[in-house]
């Protein structure tokens, strides 16, 4: 179903409800540079309980983090920067080159990202929101992991080029690394193809976005 750029889209009202006293459950995903921080922080304005995964990702590889030790111990200390946190520009060049050191990297630190996940969620649940929100960028590629987890999915859409100029605006990264990223991720189609709802993106204001965000948690009666 192609976006059309004067409202969201709600195109599978045939998905179940949650059960009485539990809230909804909305997956939260955009290719990078669709604006999908800029909804996530809406969506939190309005009273939803956004859970990060991409943050927790990033924690667990921080100082201190939970993964920290472990990467040292399965790829050595090399690994670790000064200040405690990981080598993320040594880790990438190797994940890049070697699928198998990806692997491993993803075996030591996504069972920590679930943890810390389940452990928010529970904690939202037990605070009655009543709008949960999973904002996960790579949603659509691990869809077979999510899509009984959630009630519906939201995609952030706007265009390729539209992607790739906001990208090099607030990066500094040329047009071909930009990209290069993109195609690293789902194609549009795919996101789109997985979207219970869809948000566009592309040539509104920040108060349209806005505005079309209200309508979305209107529409889960909040």
């Amino acid at each position: 179903m192609a976006p059309d750029a004067s409202s969201p889209i709600l195109h599978s009202p045939s998905l179940p409800a949650p059960l009485p006293g539990r809230p909804w459950r909305l997956g939260l995903t955009g290719g990078i540079g669709s604006g999908k921080s800029t909804v996530a922080g809406m969506l939190a304005d309005r009273g939803a309980v956004v859970v990060d995964a991409d943050a927790i990702s990033r924690a667990t590889t921080a100082p201190g983090g939970g993964a920290v030790a472990a990467i040292a111990a399965a790829f050595g200390p090399g690994f670790v920067a000064p200040d405690g946190a990981l080598d993320r520009d040594r880790m990438r060049a190797l994940a890049f080159a070697d699928p198998e050191a990806r692997r491993r990297l993803e075996a030591i630190v996504h069972p920590l990202v679930r943890a810390e996940i389940a452990r928010q969620a529970d904690a939202a649940v037990a605070a009655g929101t009543r709008l949960l929100v999973f904002d996960v960028p790579l949603l659509v590629e691990s869809l077979a992991a999510w899509r009984d987890r959630l009630d519906r999915i939201l995609v952030v859409d706007c265009s390729v080029a539209t992607q790739v100029a906001r990208v090099v605006a607030r990066s500094g990264l040329e047009d071909a690394a930009v990209r290069a990223i993109i195609a690293s991720q789902a194609p549009r189609e795919q996101r789109l193809a997985a979207a219970d709802i869809v948000l566009v993106n592309d040539g509104c204001s920040l108060e349209q976005l806005r505005s079309g965000v209200g309508r979305i948690v209107d529409s889960f009666g909040l």
